[in-house]
């Protein structure tokens, strides 16, 4: 298992983001877990809390709603929402970090696939009651920031809710930050889609020292 050394990590994301490659490390980050799940250094190993707030305080969730997790990871916020009762669809770019979610959920009821955002399955769209993004559009260059948000958008199901979490900064700052956080006028970039802002947070974690987050909801 390779420990993680951040410079060679943010030199790799940057050698592909310059050869217009802007997804093609993402699988390195599983397949140097060698099969554990722990060993992922993104990953929290439990729920997003705010998404467990959301979920607790909304009342968006019928009986059969369905969701989408954008970039699951190794599925710990796909399965909060099958928990909640949503039929949840969670897919990656990564084949590894999807065999990794089945590993560790040998019976889940969330369908893991391996899937592209920018070229999914055609009955995705417009076809979700529930889109969770989650610290994806931070990790992507320029123009693909703006083509990941259209294509989340675009999953939504008339009255869908996507619900946005990820880092955050202040417009002009950390711009040479891999990975880049939003800033409040481009995470505002859903409102200029036409959708409606439900509910906004700005909050620091408890990383020391801690790192500014944003989490949102917008309904189409």
């Amino acid at each position: 298992m390779k420990e993680f050394d951040p410079i060679a990590y943010k030199n790799m994301v940057k050698a592909y983001q310059e050869r217009d490659d802007p997804m093609g490390w993402f699988d390195s980050i599983y397949t140097d877990a060698q099969g554990n799940y722990k060993a992922v250094f993104w990953a929290d190993l439990e729920p997003n809390p705010y998404l467990l707030s959301w979920l607790k305080n909304s009342c968006s969730q019928q009986p059969g709603c369905s969701a989408i997790v954008v970039g699951c990871g190794v599925g710990d916020d796909a399965e909060a929402l099958s928990d909640e009762g949503y039929d949840v669809t969670a897919f990656d770019i990564s084949p590894e970090a999807i065999r990794l979610c089945k590993d560790r959920y040998p019976e889940t009821t969330v369908n893991y696939l391996v899937a592209d955002l920018f070229d999914y399955p055609s009955h995705w769209a417009e076809n979700f009651d529930l889109v969770y993004e989650c610290n994806t559009i931070q990790v992507l260059p320029g123009k693909y920031r703006v083509q990941a948000r259209d294509a989340m958008i675009s999953l939504l199901a008339p009255k869908g809710y996507i619900l946005v979490s990820c880092r955050s900064r202040l417009k002009g700052e950390q711009e040479d930050d891999i990975p880049l956080p939003l800033d409040k006028e481009e995470i505002d970039g859903f409102v200029r889609c036409g959708l409606n802002e439900k509910s906004f947070e700005s909050y620091d974690d408890t990383q020391d020292p801690p790192v500014p987050h944003f989490f949102a909801s917008y309904q189409k």
